[in-house]
């Protein structure tokens, strides 16, 4: 590659990643527009997760039209138009979803909000679809897990920004203020400022010299797939409808959110165990390492996403602080960074250094992390002083990289098991112990998503394009879990609530050791196998 060309593809590339940014910005904001919510229009818990319901469904719904579609037509959508348009295209989708955010909030109409949350996330679908091959197109294949970790380390770093702008939009510098002072114009003004971002950076992308780059990969059919997938959307469906069916039978909604999870699981592992006489016929569902990595994606995307989601209504319990809404932005941001801290220290291991420069640099970067998440927060205007302990649940996570050893089976185990461990801590405790153990989930959340796709797609060949469409399919679990955990906490407590996320953690542990016995199986070493790239 001539050297005009790479420095062309450099700047594509810097260009290209503001839509992760824009990804962890506005997913990580919701732990802050969520409290906001279920004040402002006097939510249930259980109502208050449909946002995170209808965001990360929007996810699975738009991935699940791109497969069908080219399932139907033999040809891949997003080949035909390119990765430069289809994230064009989703940034205008984004744009329309958060300029429809604004009559919503005057509106006074949930049912409005979920619609335009849905059609943001619609966008960052086709966006994230189209950006993370981009990226890999964007220079030499050997090089493509550095540009996607940078390419994460700028979505983490919209993740730790996005809770404390969006408070500061919505309540200014004040730390103690309830949701009943917030200006219904600030945040009109808030989701104004994002449409003209979005639609900024996609005029901005249609008349860059970004170049016209689209995949050559071809579709697999896979007939056997779609039955399976139409019953996950059914329960998908069934969570966004539990209310209406409650008022029509009486039953209560919790039936219907528990079946609905139910429907979803028992649909994957009716796929592990069915008899594959016609292995094609699966495509990259023949394959048990790819149904446990569905199940765990969906479990890791949930226990992420759910575990900050319903942090706001525990940290107003008085047993955990009796937060104030907008007091609560320092701990969202901080787990959010957490995700921050662990994914740079993982990416460490993609640079060919040597063994003592990466000891030591697995010691440093996790406290730099950790600092510029103290930082960011000083400069808010929040007082940093009672986050320093939480510098001993770095150690933690620097204690289990050295022994994970860089192995994706060992260090997903063991980042699982502290996962457990971390939310049985916060359930057996109350105040600032608990409110670290639970923000810790965010630590050991941090390297799980390379690490999951890694291992879950070793093995598939010519399936592997399919096998990583179903995988993001399975974003799903952030749009279900946090519902689950919402009508729990509406039934049980919110403190109680946190035993879903023990679960989730449990499953990535299991996982960890199952797939390495099914790689083995397959003549496949999983220690060979490297974890690259972010979510």
């Amino acid at each position: 590659m001539d050297q005009s060309k790479t420095k062309s593809y450099a700047s594509a590339l810097y260009s290209l990643i503001t839509v992760f940014f824009f990804w962890g910005f506005l997913a990580a904001s919701n732990g802050v527009f969520i409290p906001f919510c279920k004040t402002h229009f006097h939510l249930t818990q259980f109502e208050s997760q449909l946002i995170d319901f209808t965001f990360y469904g929007g996810y699975f719904i738009g991935s699940l039209i791109l497969y069908f579609v080219s399932q139907l037509t033999k040809v891949d959508l997003l080949n035909k138009i390119g990765y430069k348009n289809g994230i064009v295209y989703g940034l205008l989708i984004s744009t329309v979803g958060a300029l429809a955010m604004v009559p919503a909030i005057n509106n006074g109409h949930f049912a409005f909000i979920l619609t335009a949350f849905f059609v943001v996330a619609v966008g960052f679908s086709l966006q994230q679809t189209a950006a993370n091959p981009f990226v890999i197109a964007l220079g030499p294949p050997e090089s493509g897990s550095h540009r996607l970790n940078f390419a994460g380390g700028v979505n983490n770093f919209g993740g730790l920004l996005g809770p404390i702008v969006v408070s500061l939009v919505l309540f200014g510098s004040s730390q103690g203020s309830d949701q009943s002072t917030v200006s219904i114009t600030s945040v009109n003004n808030l989701y104004f400022i994002l449409a003209g971002l979005f639609l900024a950076v996609a005029l901005f992308y249609r008349f860059s010299n970004l170049p016209q780059i689209n995949s050559t990969e071809s579709v697999e059919a896979s007939t056997s797939s779609n039955r399976p997938l139409l019953l996950i959307t059914l329960g998908f469906l069934l969570v966004l409808v539990a209310n209406p069916l409650e008022k029509l039978t009486g039953l209560s909604n919790s039936y219907f959110i528990y079946g609905a999870l139910a429907v979803i699981l028992l649909s994957l592992i009716y796929v592990l165990l069915a008899p594959k006489n016609n292995p094609d016929s699966w495509g990259a569902m023949q394959y048990p390492q790819l149904i446990l990595g569905m199940i765990a994606i969906f479990t890791y995307v949930g226990v992420e996403v759910s575990t900050q989601s319903n942090m706001g209504a525990l940290l107003k319990l008085p047993a955990f602080g009796g937060y104030a809404d907008s007091a609560i932005k320092p701990y969202i941001s901080l787990y959010w960074g957490s995700l921050m801290i662990g994914r740079w220290t993982g990416a460490i291991s993609a640079f060919k250094l040597s063994k003592s420069t990466k000891n030591i640099l697995t010691v440093i970067v996790p406290f730099i992390a950790f600092g510029i998440i103290l930082l960011f927060n000083h400069l808010s205007g929040t007082d940093v002083g009672n986050l320093y302990l939480y510098s001993i649940c770095v150690v933690v996570l620097i204690v289990a990289f050295f022994m994970g050893q860089e192995k994706p089976t060992r260090v997903l185990m063991i980042f699982g098991l502290l996962g457990m461990f971390a939310m049985i801590v916060g359930l057996l405790t109350t105040g600032q112990i608990a409110i670290y153990a639970f923000l810790s989930g965010g630590l050991c959340c941090s390297i799980m998503w390379p690490s999951i796709f890694s291992l879950a797609l070793a093995g598939l060949g010519k399936y592997t394009s399919q096998g990583s469409a179903f995988l993001i399919m399975m974003i799903l679990g952030g749009s279900v879990i946090p519902p689950v955990q919402g009508i729990l906490a509406d039934t049980a407590g919110i403190h109680i609530s946190y035993i879903i996320p023990v679960i989730c953690f449990a499953y990535i542990a299991f996982f960890a050791v199952r797939v390495g016995t099914e790689l083995k199986k397959q003549g496949i070493d999983m220690n060979q196998v490297e974890a690259a790239g972010g979510h």
